[in-house]
């Protein structure tokens, strides 16, 4: 288990901002399936669904922005949950770009790639590995997306989900595994021990420049269109 609980590049729990949470929120003296809860919902609700500058951001970094996506939400997921001695570890994919239909329009949607990088994060509970993987949207967002195709039942694609039970998504955490965007995966990468081992073998199929149009630009864009949607626009 030593290496699910290291300390990393991405994973630098021991940065202040990340003690300070730690000790405001005491996660440490609860336990294990309080612990993993109490982190599983806080990053889902209070670190809100957005696009940041990239995905190899430090969990400090995501804590300070305090938004992320599949990718840096689960980065701060990791290194909270080794902070506190849970083991866990990355599992990468690729998901169509379909399911950023909503929250990329227009001529960034047309100029995305095709596949785009994702994660989701195993958690060693109980003598098993379970798949957290519906921390990404939180609850404000996801209501009003709801609300907005109030009409659909069963699955939908876009605006950041991809589930077959749009009104009933697997996103709260009772000991089992968690999902918001896995009926979008169109490849399986494996298992890897943290994001910074992942990410030095995949990361988004970006030209240079349109890295950085991502960076300055799109995402700026995406994260208007989200807030949006979490106004009821």
């Amino acid at each position: 288990m030593r290496a699910y609980l290291q300390e990393t590049e991405l994973l630098n729990y021991s940065h202040p901002l990340i003690q300070q949470l730690m000790n405001s929120r005491q996660w440490d003296r609860l336990p294990k399936k309080e612990q993993i809860l109490g982190i599983y919902n806080y990053v889902r609700d209070e670190i809100l669904f957005g696009y940041n500058r990239e995905d190899t951001i430090p969990a400090s970094e995501v804590l300070q922005n305090g938004y992320g996506q599949c990718n840096t939400k689960g980065i701060l997921f990791m290194a909270l949950l080794r902070a506190v001695g849970v083991p866990c570890r990355m599992h990468g994919f690729a998901i169509d770009k379909q399911l950023q239909k909503g929250a990329m329009r227009g001529w960034y949607y047309q100029l995305s790639p095709k596949e785009i990088v994702h994660s989701w994060v195993e958690v060693q509970y109980e003598d098993k590995w379970l798949n957290i993987e519906g921390f990404i949207l939180d609850i404000p967002y996801l209501t009003k997306l709801q609300q907005k195709f109030g009409q659909c039942t069963g699955s939908f694609c876009g605006y950041g989900i991809a589930t077959d039970d749009f009104q009933n998504p697997d996103i709260y955490w009772d000991e089992n595994d968690t999902y918001v965007q896995k009926e979008g995966i169109v490849r399986d990468f494996g298992i890897y021990d943290s994001p910074d081992a992942f990410f030095s073998v995949h990361q988004q199929r970006l030209s240079p420049f349109r890295k950085m149009m991502f960076s300055r630009v799109v995402r700026h864009l995406m994260n208007r269109n989200v807030r949006r949607i979490r106004q009821g626009k």
